[in-house]
């Protein structure tokens, strides 16, 4: 009886195990996570600087390529990505490159050494990462949350994934108790009952890429945020809520809009990459039920790689985009071709394929 029973449970163990994995493989030609990303990520390497500073874009595309190289076991990736990086360092020929704001968008930057640090062991690539760490939690708000806080929603991962790595690099809990406690002010603030977010409090149109970072930095942190956390269950339940509401907003060919909720507009692949990067994170987590966000994480993943070029270039990224709050301005916002905002999340999704 008892042999019988543990065989049984093996058995439906297997049959859940190879139902979530029939989701994430027999990928059509060229969709691979192993392909898309080794694609991506060598392009990156051989890519110019797109601004006069290292913006946010171009640093989570670094993240991303080098989370890929670990992934993979491409140590010559990562040390080209590294060799890319080196010029950066204090003394180096690009240090004009580098922002020099008290702000959640330059200081994001702290991340890239931080992962080489963690790869390679190197201290000093580990200082030079957590002095942005730090700094964005220097001279608090009365409330405790960093003086960088601004409700801005791409914040929820700008902000956030800095502090995360740092966690990661040092296992300092101050620094994931100082990321959770900004989750949970951000979701009070900007989460709609429909489970999406407001650009801004004074924005009230669901951007897909400013939803997006949401998504994505709530799938990085739950990746790390113990289950006795005393904030975990509230993020939680911000990230099933609004994985609930994307599903609702996925069209038929796989992509959201650029404006979530608006037929009108069109199709937008950052955005689409960051949902797809959360969906596939929470399926193979189990956070969420995988014969419900199973099938939508992987067409979701098949349409938004086809957005890819014959230059490895993503295709209808939008524009930067500050906030206003104006509809058509919205509606109106230019797409491009290889912006960083694009190339970035595709590469995490391929990394949360490969995890």
């Amino acid at each position: 009886m008892k042999f019988a029973t543990v065989a049984l449970l093996l058995s439906a163990w297997s049959v859940v195990a190879c139902a979530q994995q029939d989701y994430f493989s027999n990928w059509p030609a060229g969709r691979s996570p192993q392909e898309v990303g080794k694609k991506l990520a060598e392009h990156f390497i051989t890519s110019p600087h797109q601004h006069s500073t290292i913006f946010y874009g171009e640093v989570g595309t670094w993240y991303g390529a080098l989370t890929f190289a670990k992934l993979t076991s491409d140590t010559d990736l990562r040390d080209r990505l590294i060799k890319r990086f080196d010029p950066l360092l204090p003394g180096g020929s690009e240090t004009s490159l580098i922002g020099p704001r008290r702000h959640v968008d330059d200081e994001i930057f702290g991340i890239v050494p931080l992962e080489i640090g963690m790869q390679t062991k190197d201290q000093k690539y580990l200082d030079y990462g957590k002095q942005n760490a730090d700094r964005q939690g220097e001279n608090p708000q009365p409330d405790g949350l960093s003086s960088e806080t601004r409700y801005w929603i791409d914040d929820m991962y700008m902000l956030t994934i800095l502090q995360l790595e740092a966690y990661r690099a040092t296992e300092d809990k101050k620094y994931l108790d100082r990321d959770a406690q900004e989750m949970v002010a951000y979701l009070d603030k900007l989460q709609q009952p429909n489970g999406l977010f407001y650009h801004a409090p004074d924005v009230p149109f669901f951007w897909a890429r400013g939803d997006g970072w949401v998504a994505a930095g709530m799938a990085e942190m739950l990746r790390d945020l113990p289950a006795d956390h005393p904030q975990r269950a509230r993020i939680m339940r911000g990230y099933k809520t609004m994985m609930a509401a994307l599903l609702s907003y996925q069209g038929n060919d796989g992509m959201w809009r650029q404006l979530i909720d608006h037929d009108e507009a069109w199709p937008e692949s950052s955005g689409s990459a960051m949902f797809t990067f959360a969906l596939i994170t929470g399926v193979k987590n189990g956070w969420l039920d995988s014969h419900t966000y199973g099938p939508a994480a992987r067409k979701a993943w098949i349409a938004v790689t086809g957005y890819i070029d014959q230059n490895s270039d993503v295709t209808s990224v939008c524009e930067g985009t500050s906030k206003q709050n104006d509809l058509e301005y919205y509606l109106n916002r230019m797409r491009r071709t290889g912006d960083y905002h694009g190339q970035a999340p595709i590469l995490w999704a391929a990394t949360a394929l490969l995890r």
